[in-house]
Parts: C-alpha cells; structure tokens; sequence
C-alpha cells in the first residue's frame, strides 16, 4: 500500500461481514482528529518516548499540507494533542506520509512526499526548541537520479546515518543514505530498484533488508564505502506465495524476517511469510497466513512481533464492518499453525481504514491510526482517529 496515495482508496471500499472481536478486548479512540489546526488523515504508525507520549504525523490538515504531532495523557484518562510542527507546502515539505523516528538528542526525523525545494518531497528534522520545535529540511529530491516522493520511513545505522526509500510506481527507484557532518548532511544513492515503497529494516551488523513487487532483497557493506545486493527470495505469487511486498521486512531476534504482501497466497488476497536463513547463504521461505478477505483480514499493512512471536497488524479493510481490522496470529505449539483472532473490527465511529503498523507497548497494548473515521466519520468519512486496543 503506498502512503502517499491511499486518499483514493477510500473511495473504493466494498461490504463485507465477518468475524466478532473475542469477549474481553476493547478498543479506545485516544484522539479524534477534525481536519483543521490539529490535522487529518493520519497515514502511518506511531512512536513512543519514554515518557509515553504518542508521536506521528498527518497527511492533511494544518496550514493544509500536515502536520507532525504529540499526543500526551493528561492525568484524567485522556489524551492531549499538540502540534510540533504544520508543513506550508513549500520549501520546508508537504504531506508527511511516513512514520518518525528519534535519535538519542530527542530530534525528529521524517518524510514528506512532496514539496521541498524541487516539489518532489523531502526529509526533514524536528529540533526542541524552548517551548516549540523547529523544522529543518536536511535533503529535498530533485526528481531526478536521487529519486522522488520518499515515503516508507527512515532507519539509523549504529554510526547515525539515515537511510530511507523513495518510490516511482514501476519505475526505478532509490534506496539512499544521509550522512551528517556538523549541522549538514549529504545524500547519496546507494540502490537502484523497482519499488513498492516496502519500506527498510536494519540489523545489528548494518545489513539493509527491503522487499519489492517481486522479491526480498539485502544490502550489505562491502567494506569500502559501497554496498552488496543478493536477493534472497523471489516471490512466486499464487497459489503457494506472495507477491507485491506491503510492507517493511521484521526481523526477529533469531534473525528471521516477516513482512507481508498484497497479492497472491492460497486466494489471491495477500500472505503472510517468513524467510528464515539456511545453508550457503541461503534463505528459506515459509507463507504463514494467506489472506481469505471478507469476515476476516484484508489489504494487509505492516506487523509487529511480540516476544513469544505472535504477529500483530492491521488490515485495511475486511472485518465485520468492512471498515478493517486489528488482528493477532497467535504463533503455533509445536507444528501446529498460525491462528488468526481479531482484536477489533472498525465502525467507522471509531475509526475506518487503518494506515501504518500497530505499535506494541510493555504492556501488550496496541497503538494505531486510521486514515478515516472518527467523530467526524459523516463529514465525507471523517478525518481520522488514534486508537488503543487492549487484547
């Protein structure tokens, strides 16, 4: 799915029914948002500070062009939003579509899919500064060989580069580094491919994974300031794979990747797989969950891991309300298989069409956006909630 077009999916839902929420779970909206000063359309996942201050961004709403924003308990059961920052449209971006991510001082980091000096979008840092936060633009695409429309949010090595993704539809797209000096920073291009805007992952040793329409790939340091690729799977689509990556490959701590794709599986509704590595420097894939639509999960978005290795994520759509879900894979006992549950179906009332991976807190909450609904769901089905559910 491709944050920075998913306007035009909402007006392409379908109706279904399905499956209930087990008794026992339940679902809070923490903040509605009402398409003016404080935002509208949340279209990717949260972060969190230790604190537990809930952080993201909206592709609308503002000054008309996003928002990045704070959410913080207020002490009564409730939640307070706080602007950070309203993008003009201009040279400082517009329309952020992807996740933050926070270094160690406490800066913001993030991308909008457009503006910037040349229109074709921008990564931008958020600094503290006394009571507000300050903007500024570290790199802006020129639309050419730098890529265009950065979407799929960005990743930190162990020496404080950035890397992020850029996306063209079918054609080629870029992978590209940031490396500050001082208070600049440099981009470079260090991949080429045809994306699907997965999105990247990191592991302990620097290696990049990401995953496209048709394969899952790796970038490892070659040692001389240059990057390896090696595919390490190739996508077969139905009726025993996937195909149309979806989302950011998740590694676990056995160094096993999940992600999940758009199409393919047993019934052509999208899978969830894993890769595990073998032999000879070989990986090893295995389709977890083929996506059946209707009463259950449909157009999946990214997951989560917990620590016993149940998988967690939203669906865009499906669920009993057409509306999308939450849902959990609760991992197998023994050789047994996944088992999906859903944790909630949206109403519309309290959020439609969830956008981005669910965050996951110590406590085994789940964070989330959704791209419409809320209280404002009969103003053109509204402009979108942040929401907790409880398992």
């Amino acid at each position: 799915m491709k944050r920075i077009h998913f306007i035009c999916l909402f007006l392409c839902l379908t109706t279904t029914f399905g499956a209930r929420p087990a008794p026992g779970q339940t679902q809070s909206v923490l903040y509605n948002f009402t398409g003016g000063s404080d935002g509208s359309w949340p279209t990717s996942g949260l972060v969190s500070d230790h604190a537990g201050n809930l952080y993201g961004a909206t592709y609308g709403g503002g000054l008309g062009y996003g928002v990045v924003f704070e959410l913080s308990p207020n002490g009564n059961g409730g939640w307070n939003e706080i602007v950070l920052y309203s993008f003009t449209g201009g040279t400082d971006g517009a329309n952020p579509s992807s996740s933050l991510i926070f270094d160690k001082a406490g800066n913001a980091y993030g991308e909008v899919s457009y503006g910037g000096a040349f229109g074709h979008g921008a990564v931008f840092e958020l600094s503290p500064a006394g009571a507000g936060w300050t903007e500024k633009v570290l790199h802006s695409f020129a639309g050419g060989a730098d890529g265009v429309f950065p979407s799929s949010g960005l990743v930190f090595d162990a020496a404080g580069n950035l890397y992020g993704e850029t996306y063209n539809g079918w054609g080629v797209a870029t992978i590209f580094e940031m490396t500050p000096s001082g208070d600049e920073w440099t981009e470079q291009v260090i991949y080429n491919v045809i994306t699907s805007g997965a999105g990247l992952t990191m592991d302990a040793a620097g290696n990049i994974f990401s995953a496209n329409y048709t394969t899952v790939f790796e970038l490892s340091p070659n040692g001389q300031g240059g990057w390896t690729p090696t595919v390490i799977h190739t996508f077969a689509g139905y009726p025993k794979d996937g195909n149309y990556a979806s989302s950011a490959p998740v590694l676990d701590q056995a160094g096993n990747l999940y992600g999940t794709t758009a199409d393919g599986g047993r019934w052509y509704g999208g899978a969830i797989y894993k890769l595990s590595p073998a032999k000879n420097g070989r990986w090893k894939e295995k389709i977890l969950y083929s996506v059946r639509g209707g009463k259950g999960i449909s157009a999946l978005q990214g997951i989560v891991l917990d620590a016993a290795g149940n998988i967690y994520g939203n669906s865009f759509w499906g669920g009993r309300h057409a509306w999308g879900t939450v849902f959990e894979l609760a991992a197998p006992v023994g050789k047994g298989s996944y088992k999906e549950r859903i944790l909630w179906n949206f109403t519309g009332t309290d959020g439609l069409n969830p956008l981005g991976s669910v965050m996951l807190d110590d406590a085994g909450d789940l964070y989330g956006v959704t791209g419409k609904g809320g209280s404002t769901y009969g103003d053109d089905y509204g402009f979108g909630v942040v929401f907790k559910v409880t398992p």
